[in-house]
């Protein structure tokens, strides 16, 4: 079962096979069980593996199939959620200590559409802890290795999502994304992981690092399997104040008809230069005459906000923390530490969140707390405000002369494990490309685009549309995808090393 050719089908074949009775929901959980019990000591993707739950779902599909109901074009398949999502009676962690043990008593709203589309939820991923990282070395369950290399990492902060999806441990998982969180993962693994525009995936139940920027989305192997799942967990939610009350964007129709004949695409000079690999540069620039070759109109483009994301973020993203996370004092729920009777209440707070939160977690919560401090607030969490203003003008005049952007997702290809643990800079640097995105708000995907020639590792190709136009990523994703595949073969399915 560990070998079975059922875990390297995308989730659109599992889910016509179910359907049409060759294969059952069953049959395909169980195989997705057995990879992971075979492989997942190595790779670290999962936390915590539902095996009785998931296969309660999957009867459940098989038994509706079995009375002659209509299926949901993904009933049946399998997926990785990250751990940041609640999910009712199963625990949620979000990577650290401070919620170690807690069962939600409700259903994040991407967790009760997921059910209430048959998706059979394997188990939580890991993830650096409360998604701060670009690595998962930060998550306090230790860290999840990249199936190309398990020396190296698989990106962060859903490294467990994206691992899960290149060991074909599962064909689909969801990702958050507050600055590249589903999209650095997708570069280093070769896989494909969207961040939907701002509002279009509900956040109620999903635990919060940063509110204006946190946003969940797909994580897959394939475009069209993206598209599918966006579709699933996308739409206006009531119990979220900034949901987007609008029809959610065609991207299964955009993905199932890429093209890119008679598009602009902008290339961003700013996402290009020192700290970027040969090796990527090498494999975008490929991409870009791909595009050219396919049709499009290659538009050069010059934003220099962009070269002040990364510190705009590094105040705006720690600011929101240091308030979020004011809610885990040791005293409501999660863990409990002090409360011996010797101890006052706000002892008990200091000593929960001193043994709760790992390094990385204290190191944001002291940033955002200084940065909106008295006599600070304007000089360094106002003056990112104005800045991500700034961001989202050049945007704008950019979306004038463009259709999409492009870059590439991540400046270097998967680094090794502890490489650059102690140096918060270099680890921040991950997310060059991508932060610009989270900020304005708009859409992004990232899908492989080859091996960087000098390691043999995935490299990632960023595409950025406007806001509530998701469906241009999955136009231009497929039609890249089909040529490249054409051109040079999947690589995650034909070069990927064996586990």
């Amino acid at each position: 079962m560990t070998d079975s050719p059922i875990i390297k089908l995308t989730a659109a074949e599992i889910a016509a096979k179910i359907a049409s009775g060759e294969l059952t929901a069953v049959e395909v959980t169980e195989a997705h069980l057995a990879r992971i019990e075979a492989v997942d000591e190595k790779v670290h993707a999962f936390l915590h593996v539902d095996r009785e739950g998931a296969l309660a779902q999957a009867r459940a599909v098989d038994d509706k199939r079995a009375r002659g109901e209509k299926l949901g074009p993904l009933a049946g398949v399998p997926l990785a959620l990250k751990d940041i999502f609640t999910t009712e009676g199963v625990p949620t962690t979000v990577g650290s200590k401070i919620l170690e043990g807690w069962i939600p008593p409700y259903d994040a709203t991407v967790t009760r559409r997921l059910k209430a589309a048959d998706v059979v939820i394997l188990g939580k991923t890991n993830m650096d802890e409360f998604a701060m990282g670009s690595s998962t070395e930060n998550s306090a369950y230790g860290p999840t290795g990249n199936p190309w290399d398990l020396t190296r990492i698989p990106g962060g902060s859903g490294g467990g999502s994206s691992a899960a999806l290149a060991a074909f441990q599962a064909p689909l998982a969801i990702g958050t994304d507050t600055g590249g969180s589903i999209r650095q993962p997708a570069a280093v693994t070769g896989t494909v992981g969207v961040k939907p525009t701002y509002g279009g995936v509900s956040r109620y139940g999903m635990v919060a690092f940063s509110s204006s920027l946190d946003q969940g989305g797909p994580c897959a192997r394939t475009v069209l399997d993206a598209a599918l799942l966006h579709e699933v967990i996308a739409g206006h939610d009531p119990m979220d104040s900034t949901s987007i009350d609008a029809p959610v964007p065609p991207v299964v129709e955009a993905a199932r008809n890429g093209s890119v004949e008679g598009m602009r695409v902008g290339v961003v000079k700013q996402f290009r230069g020192e700290g970027y690999q040969a090796g990527v540069i090498q494999r975008f620039d490929e991409s870009v005459e791909l595009l050219k070759s396919l049709g499009a109109e290659i538009v050069e483009l010059d934003c220099p906000s962009f070269d002040l994301a990364l510190s705009a973020y590094y105040l705006i993203a720690p600011s929101e923390c240091s308030s979020n996370l004011a809610r885990f004092d040791g005293l409501r729920y999660g863990a409990r530490v002090g409360d011996d009777g010797t101890h006052s209440a706000e002892e008990v707070t200091s000593l929960t969140r001193e043994a709760g939160f790992g390094p990385e977690v204290k190191r944001r919560i002291m940033l955002g707390t200084y940065a909106l401090s008295s006599g600070y607030y304007d000089a360094y969490y106002g003056s990112a405000q104005k800045v991500r203003t700034l961001i989202t003008r050049d945007f704008e005049k950019a979306f004038e002369q463009v259709d999409v952007i492009v870059s590439p997702t991540t400046p270097t290809t998967a680094f090794p494990i502890g490489e650059r643990a102690d140096d918060p800079m270099a680890m921040y640097l991950a997310d060059l490309c991508t932060i610009p995105t989270n900020l304005a708000g708009n859409a992004a995907m990232s899908l492989p685009c080859g091996l960087a020639p000098e390691d043999n590792l995935p490299v990632g190709l960023q595409i950025i549309a406007p806001a509530m136009r998701d469906d241009r990523l999955y136009k231009v994703g497929a039609a890249v995808e089909a040529a490249f595949v054409e051109k040079w073969g999947h690589p995650l399915l034909e070069e990927a090393p064996s586990l």
